[in-house]
């Protein structure tokens, strides 16, 4: 299945800020609360900030705005929830600890 164009336009703009570790994860198969999943990692929490407005921003160009957004105070994981995708935005530790990959590895 191809990647939706607002989801490689999340994967763009993560990158356009610097994030580093960016992925496109297909759930689809697996989920039945969104299709994909784009995960980015910042260097710290004031990054993670920076490259969530970035990513509202580049897709508020495309009338696109998140259902919602959490995590945003903290920093350490930000998710923001455009209903077909999720991004999710972490520090480094965050990303380590949680291993998203991992786990919709072995769902999917």
């Amino acid at each position: 299945m191809q990647i939706p164009l607002a989801v490689k336009l999340a994967a763009v703009a993560a990158g356009d800020k610097k994030a580093s570790d960016i992925q496109t994860i297909d759930i689809s198969a697996s989920s039945s609360f969104t299709d994909y999943f784009v995960l980015a990692t910042g260097l710290t929490k004031i990054h993670t900030r920076a490259v969530a407005d970035f990513i509202e921003e580049s897709l508020a160009e495309q009338d696109l705005v998140p259902l919602s957004r959490s995590g945003y105070q903290e920093g350490e994981w930000i998710l923001l929830d455009y209903i077909d995708f999720i991004v999710h935005i972490f520090t480094p530790e965050a990303r380590d600890y949680y291993q998203l990959e991992r786990l919709w590895e072995y769902r999917g």
